[in-house]
C-alpha cells in the first residue's frame, strides 16, 4: 500500500519499445496478465484509474500522460516495461518508443530525466515506480556502474537487465510478469517482499534489481548548513582503534558531503577511514577494499574521471588478489566502473596512459561482449592521433 489519505488512486502501465530488429524486449508481453490484477491492486487504493499506454510512439504525447499522471493529488503507480538507450550526442538515458532508432533517439525516445522531472513535484511516500527494463549495448555500462534512479522520495524497484545476445529473440518482461502474476493470484505482500519474490522467480542472469524504499536522500534535510563537526564527528573522524560500527556510521555523512559540494571534505574522511581499515584490518582486505571503493565513487561524483578511472582500476586489482572470481559481480563492476570512466577522459594523453593498464585488466574480466575490443579500438585510436599529432 501507498501511504496516503486519498482512497483513489491511479496507475500507468506504460510498455515502450523500437519496431523490428531493434527490438531488445516483448514490453506488451506482459499487459494481458497485468489487465487481469485488480484496480485496487494495481494503485494500493479501494479505488483506482488505470491509464495504458501499449509502444506510444510519440515522446510528447507519452509526456502528456505522465504529467496528467503525475498531477493527480491521490497515489499513484507507475509500471514501465521497455528498453534503455543512450542517446549519441548529448549521452542521455531514454526510454526508446516504437519509432525510436539511435539516430533520432533524441527526438522519438522519453528522455529518463523528463520522468524524473514529472515525479519530482509529487509528495513523499505517495508514488511507486516498478520497471522492467532491458539496456541496450551502450547504456549498459553506465547502468551497471552507476544504477538507476528517480529522485528522494519515490519508491522505486525492479530490474534492468543487460542487452540479449546478437540473434537472440526479444527478452521477456518476467520480473513485471512475476508481479503480476503474484498480485492475480490474490497475494499482495508489502513491496520488499513483493520484489524479493519477484526477482528469484525472474531469475538474476547478471541483471541490476533495483529496491528504493522512497525515504528522502540524505542531502534532503539541511545537512549543507552544518559544519562537519556536527555531523557525527565520532563516525566522521576514525580513532586510532575503532570498532567496526562507526565505519558504518561514517559513509552517510561522508556521501551527504559529497553531494552538497564539499568534495575534498568528502575525500579526506573517506581517505582517513580507509588508512583505518588497512591499519585494522591489513592492506587488501575487504574493508580496505570497500573504502577505496567509496574514495572512486566519490571521484566521479565530483567530476574527476581520471582519479574515478584509476581507483575503480584499483579496486578490481584488489578484489582478484582477494581471489574473487573475474566473472564476480564485484570485480565485473570495479572493471566496467573503470571503463566507463576511462571514456569519459577528454584528455588524449591522460586516455592513453591509462589506457594499456585497462586493457590488461579487461583481459582478465573480459565483461560485456565487444568490451575489451572497445578498449583496443580507442587505443589505437588515440596512439594513431598522437603519432599523426607529431609528424
Amino acid at each position: 500500500m501507498i501511504k496516503g489519505q486519498n482512497t483513489t488512486g491511479t496507475a500507468l502501465l506504460l510498455a515502450a519499445a523500437p519496431t523490428g530488429k531493434s527490438r531488445l524486449i516483448n514490453a506488451t508481453g506482459v499487459l494481458p496478465t497485468l489487465a487481469a490484477v485488480p484496480p485496487s491492486t494495481l494503485t494500493g487504493t479501494p479505488a483506482g484509474t488505470i491509464v495504458e499506454l501499449a509502444d506510444p510512439m510519440d515522446q510528447q504525447t507519452v509526456l502528456t500522460r505522465v504529467r496528467a499522471a503525475a498531477a493527480t493529488p491521490g497515489p499513484l503507480s507507475l509500471l514501465v516495461t521497455g528498453q534503455l538507450q543512450l542517446d549519441a550526442r548529448q549521452r542521455r538515458l531514454h526510454l526508446a518508443l516504437a519509432r525510436s532508432t539511435p539516430a533520432t533517439l533524441r527526438y522519438t525516445g522519453l528522455p529518463w530525466d523528463w520522468l524524473v522531472g514529472e515525479l519530482k513535484p509529487r509528495l513523499p511516500d505517495s508514488t511507486r515506480v516498478i520497471v522492467d527494463l532491458v539496456a541496450a549495448p551502450d547504456a549498459w555500462p553506465e547502468i551497471s556502474a552507476y544504477g538507476l534512479t528517480l529522485g528522494p522520495g519515490i519508491a522505486l524497484h525492479g530490474r534492468v537487465a543487460p542487452p540479449p545476445a546478437r540473434n537472440r529473440p526479444a527478452a521477456e518482461p518476467s520480473y513485471l510478469q512475476a508481479v503480476a502474476t503474484l498480485w492475480r493470484s490474490g497475494l499482495n505482500p508489502p513491496p520488499g517482499e513483493l520484489h524479493a519474490r519477484a526477482a528469484a522467480q525472474a531469475g538474476h542472469d547478471g541483471a541490476l534489481f533495483l529496491s528504493v524504499d522512497g525515504a528522502p536522500a540524505p542531502v534532503a534535510v539541511p545537512l549543507a548548513a552544518m559544519t562537519p563537526a556536527a555531523m557525527a564527528p565520532a563516525a566522521m573522524d576514525p580513532p586510532a582503534v575503532a570498532p567496526a560500527a562507526p565505519a558504518e556510521d561514517a559513509l552517510p555523512a561522508i556521501l551527504s558531503l559529497a553531494h552538497v559540494g564539499r568534495h575534498g571534505e568528502a575525500a579526506a574522511h573517506a581517505v582517513q577511514w580507509e588508512r583505518w581499515a588497512v591499519r585494522t584490518h591489513g592492506a587488501g582486505s575487504v574493508e580496505a577494499v570497500h573504502w577505496l571503493e567509496v574514495r572512486a565513487d566519490l571521484a566521479h561524483v565530483s567530476g574527476d574521471a581520471q582519479a574515478s578511472c584509476e581507483l575503480w582500476m584499483a579496486a578490481a586489482d584488489a578484489r582478484l588478489a582477494l581471489h574473487e572470481a573475474p566473472d564476480s559481480a564485484g570485480v565485473q563492476a570495479a572493471v566496467d566502473r573503470a571503463h566507463h570512466q576511462w571514456q569519459q577522459l577528454r584528455d588524449p594523453g591522460r586516455a592513453a596512459e591509462l589506457g594499456p593498464r585497462l586493457a590488461s585488466l579487461r583481459g582478465r574480466v573480459p565483461g560485456r561482449p565487444g568490451a575489451s575490443e572497445a578498449v583496443r579500438r580507442r587505443l589505437e585510436f588515440l596512439r594513431t592521433g598522437a603519432l599523426t599529432a607529431g609528424q
